[in-house]
């Protein structure tokens, strides 16, 4: 279980992660201190470039340990692989929860209909309308599968 820091409604995400450093700091926690100066100094070097957008940062780099975790996988080294998978988790828990397949598949469902899509011609539309209201509680891949699946049995 991954411990947060509750703060205040309204707060940013830089916020929280500089709360949670504080805390994982006297704490003693290294693993932890590590991952969060790194998240942090991502999202202060993407306020700086003019990005509002913390989710995606927070996104960007949970991707970047899944595929590093992957990669030490492939290569046999587990330990490593296993540093990036607590990464991942670390960084996991300041993101939105993932759509679970029901929601995900009723999303996909109610945007072939509105779309009125017939076939994988369709599919641009359909991923459009689905990308909008998933707003990166699924991954793109996952939501592409899902559109092509019921394009498919369209």
């Amino acid at each position: 279980m991954i411990a947060r820091v509750s703060l205040a409604a309204g707060m940013s995400i830089s916020d929280e992660v500089r709360g949670d450093l504080v805390v994982a700091m006297k704490a003693g926690e290294k693993d932890r201190v590590t991952t969060l100066r790194l998240v942090l100094s991502e999202l202060q070097k993407a306020a700086k470039e003019g990005s509002a957008d913390e989710l995606a940062v927070l996104r960007r780099e949970r991707k970047r340990r899944a595929e590093a975790e992957q990669a030490f996988r492939d290569g046999g080294r587990g330990e490593l692989a296993d540093a990036e998978a607590a990464e991942g988790l670390i960084i996991s828990a300041y993101l939105p929860a993932e759509l679970d397949d029901a929601q995900l598949a009723e999303i996909v469902a109610r945007a072939v209909a509105q779309t009125g899509a017939e076939s994988a011609k369709d599919l641009g539309k359909v991923m459009s309308a689905v990308m909008a209201e998933v707003d990166g509680r699924a991954d793109g891949k996952r939501v592409s599968e899902r559109v092509r699946a019921a394009l498919a049995g369209a």
